[in-house]
């Protein structure tokens, strides 16, 4: 039985097999053909598309700065400044200038000036300084001054001449050095002899005093690494008379103070002192010689706050080789604001006898016979402080023990001369008062008073020569831009004085009130006027030696190299 649908397929599929034959054999035949092409042509890829790849743009941060918020609160400022023995016009918390107080026995200063006057007492007077150096680390300046007076009585005459250097140097390393040398003659004649029928001559009445000085110290104006400061000086100075017994004397004195600080409150202070003299009497015949040296030491130890300031120390002295112990001890308590101080202290210290210093205080003084250092111990108590920012005030009582006082008396023979008498011990209690009022450079007023109550004295009946009751006052008044006004009145209550024949007496009181003006007529010259004694008053400082009664003295000052 045949089957017709399987030998239909069979036939089919021969004609597929031929068919996939021959697509095979022309597909061998086209890669053969390809194959025999030219190798040597480089292959290339053609690019129909404009497709560019880019990447998408990052997001940035913008940093605005936001500007700081405005403070409006007001940042408060603390001063604290160390209780120091200075015056403070002015608060800590108000920092203004404070005007210089004029002195009222010197001129207007001027850095190149010539002054010349001349008046009905003094005939002529001359003043003059120069001033050198770069202003920054050198200084040096020249004075010189001349004047004679001259009274209405005989013989009441005396003349000054004066001249001197001095030279500051500012090292690199922070040390000031200055130094200073000087020729001064004063010329007095000893016109003060009782009875007036006495006769002398002119020069058997002339005292003339002559001194050569110099001095030198050095400073650190920034403490060294280790806390400490110095201030080394010597002082030298050589003095004559012109009297028949040749009178010379040469003075030494050397200072060494140092001190230590130790953080921020406490200091330790020494220093030590040499003070030697020679004094010296001689003529053609003989000669004799004085020693008088004195030397001490200060230690110290020093408290400083804020509102206290205190000193605890002694001071180990030899007085011509006798030894003494003396008391140190100060102490300043102040308020807050610095306008009040409480003051109060116990110390001791010395006045040097010299020919020089008491011819300084005296002079128609006769030749010593010795020279005594004079020992002092003083316990006061007091305040200071200022009310505004124009008026300061200060006061103190003090109580003072005095060893080899030194007194002047007349001498015997015609009072002309005074002799000195050692008091070995007194007393005295002291009243001391100022008070000043100043307005920047404008104004300013000033006044103070002295009261000595001298008593237990050993020796003398009195305290010979000395002013119990003492009152100065001034004035400084710049009126208009070129004119100034300037006022002084000098009180006092008359010493006691003692007679030859031993009686004792006191002197009248004294009223001397002086007035003087200064007006610029260009920018390099001034006119000056001085009214001295305006009362008329003959008062006697020393007894039998009468004063000059009103006197007037004027001229010009020619200033140069002003900026």
């Amino acid at each position: 039985m045949q089957v017709p649908f399987l030998k239909s397929t069979k036939k089919t599929t021969m004609k597929q097999l031929k068919y996939i034959t021959h697509l095979l054999i022309v597909t061998s035949l086209m890669q053969f053909s390809a194959s025999a092409q030219d190798t040597t042509k480089k292959k290339s890829i053609d690019i129909t598309s404009t497709f560019k790849p880019v990447l998408r743009e990052a997001s940035k941060i913008n940093f605005n700065a936001a500007p700081p918020t405005a403070d409006t609160s007001a940042t408060k400022l603390s001063y604290n400044i160390p209780g120091q023995q200075l015056f403070f016009g002015y608060s800590p918390a108000e920092l203004k200038p404070v005007a210089l107080t004029i002195d009222s026995v010197t001129a207007w200063q001027y850095s190149n000036y010539i002054k010349v006057g001349i008046g009905n007492v003094h005939q002529p007077y001359i003043k003059a300084g120069f001033s050198f150096g770069d202003g920054k680390s050198t200084y040096f300046n020249i004075f010189a001054s001349h004047y004679t007076s001259k009274g209405s009585l005989k013989y009441q005459k005396n003349s000054f001449t004066g001249v001197g250097a001095a030279a500051t140097y500012l090292s690199p390393k922070h040390l000031e050095w200055n130094g200073r040398i000087g020729f001064s003659s004063d010329d007095y004649y000893l016109y003060g002899y009782s009875p007036s029928t006495l006769v002398f001559t002119k020069d058997e009445l002339r005292q003339r005093f002559q001194t050569i000085d110099a001095a030198v110290h050095f400073r650190n104006t920034v403490p060294t690494e280790y806390g400490l400061t110095y201030h080394p000086s010597l002082k030298i100075s050589g003095f004559t008379d012109n009297h028949s017994l040749k009178g010379s004397e040469t003075n030494s004195v050397l200072d060494l103070p140092l001190e230590k600080t130790f953080g921020s409150l406490f200091s330790f202070r020494l220093a030590a002192t040499a003070d030697i003299t020679s004094y010296y009497l001689k003529d053609n015949s003989q000669k004799r010689s004085t020693q008088n040296n004195l030397f001490y030491v200060s230690p110290s130890v020093l408290l400083k706050t804020p509102n206290i300031f205190i000193q605890g120390g002694l001071r180990p002295s030899w007085d011509n080789k006798i030894f003494t112990m003396l008391p140190n001890i100060m102490a300043d308590i102040t308020t807050d604001d610095q306008r009040f101080t409480f003051q109060l202290g116990w110390i001791g210290y010395y006045n040097k006898g010299s020919y020089k210093r008491f011819a300084g205080i005296n002079p128609w003084l006769a030749q010593p016979d010795s020279l005594l250092n004079t020992r002092i111990q003083e316990r006061y108590v007091g305040f200071k402080g200022s009310i505004d920012n124009h008026f300061s005030y200060s006061a103190k009582v003090g109580f003072q023990q005095y060893r080899n006082m030194p007194l002047f008396v007349n001498d015997i023979d015609d009072g002309k001369t005074f002799k000195i008498r050692y008091e070995p011990k007194m007393e005295a209690l002291q009243l001391h008062g100022e008070v000043a009022y100043t307005v920047g450079e404008q104004f300013s007023a000033y006044g103070s008073l002295n009261f000595n109550q001298f008593t237990k004295l050993q020796k003398e009946v009195r305290a010979w020569g000395l002013i119990p009751l003492e009152l100065n006052a001034g004035l400084r008044w710049q009126l208009l831009k070129d004119l100034w006004l300037r006022t002084d009145l000098w009180v006092w209550d008359g010493p006691q004085y003692r007679t030859k024949t031993g009686d004792h007496f006191k002197n009248d009181g004294a009223f001397d009130l002086n007035m003087g003006a200064e007006f610029r007529i260009t920018k390099n010259f001034n006119l000056w006027l001085q009214l001295n004694n305006i009362m008329n008053n003959k008062y006697q400082r020393w007894n039998q030696y009468e004063s000059f009664g009103f006197n007037i003295l004027g001229g010009v000052t020619y200033s140069f190299n002003q900026k």
